[in-house]
């Protein structure tokens, strides 16, 4: 794998502002706008989940790897002074990383939730992601490999390409990062993210969105094996380089996704 990955996963609450723009919620607190907004898709559709552009990005979860670089992270922590970035920042946060270096993206779900929502936000947010969007204009390279195209490799979304772009064969990342002995969840899921958001425990969703990232970046590296990018001596040479970078975080959510997978080789 000589070019850098960027794993990717986002988290998202709904976007009370956007709602009450479009429908008559004014006077409502937030957590009843929040309350409206998932009644009225009840009625519409059966379920609570959102359309695209009424998720607004709390939470960008990046894992980037690049030769001996590692570096995970959560876009969206607070800064050293103790402000909670915007979402605008959060995005251009993200697109400067790939306008930098020019990443391959992966992420489970990506084509048909992340990548959807990074571009109605920033469409909202007024960010410009001029490398992202690129199609082979300026570059030549992006005509027949850039990161809008489903079946290019610019972005992998692991759930798709595994299903072999086949709706109904899709599954979890939780049910795939478990079946090949991966933590998966360790308590916190996506439908308690708003909860947890509307009762300020913003740090659990960073830790959360960081354990996803991981998860997926874990099944990714499974994943070249599989498709001979990786020996096994490359695999677990990656492997353990992860178990390093958590242990020597000293972050206590890296210590107990760590404790919950123990790679091999480890002793930690």
């Amino acid at each position: 794998m000589s070019a850098p990955v960027l794993i990717f996963d986002l988290e998202t609450v709904p976007d009370i502002e956007g709602a009450r723009r479009l429908h008559d919620f004014e006077g409502l607190a937030d957590h009843e706008v929040a309350e409206a907004m998932f009644a009225l898709r009840r009625v519409q559709t059966g379920s609570e989940f959102l359309k695209h552009p009424l998720h607004r990005i709390v939470s960008i979860g990046v894992l980037y790897q690049g030769g001996d670089a590692l570096k995970l992270s959560a876009f969206g922590r607070e800064g050293e002074d103790g402000q909670t970035p915007s979402e605008a920042e959060l995005l251009r946060q993200f697109f400067d990383v790939i306008d930098k270096r020019t990443p391959q993206l992966v992420s489970w779900n990506g084509g048909g939730f992340d990548l959807p929502v990074l571009h109605y936000r920033a469409l909202v947010n007024g960010v410009q992601a001029p490398r992202y969007w690129e199609q082979g204009n300026d570059d030549r390279e992006f005509r027949y490999n850039n990161y809008l195209s489903r079946f290019h490799w610019r972005h992998v979304d692991l759930m798709d390409v595994l299903a072999g772009f086949q709706g109904r064969a899709v599954t979890s990342l939780d049910m795939m990062a478990s079946l090949l002995g991966f933590p998966g969840k360790l308590g916190m899921d996506g439908s308690k993210v708003w909860p947890a958001w509307r009762d300020g425990r913003q740090a659990e969703i960073h830790d959360y969105v960081e354990h996803d990232v991981l998860n997926t970046y874990l099944v990714w590296l499974r994943f070249e094996y599989m498709r001979g990018n990786l020996t096994d001596a490359a695999l677990a040479s990656r492997q353990q380089q992860l178990a390093e970078y958590l242990e020597g975080s000293g972050a206590a959510h890296h210590r107990e996704f760590l404790d919950a997978w123990q790679p091999a080789g480890t002793d930690t």
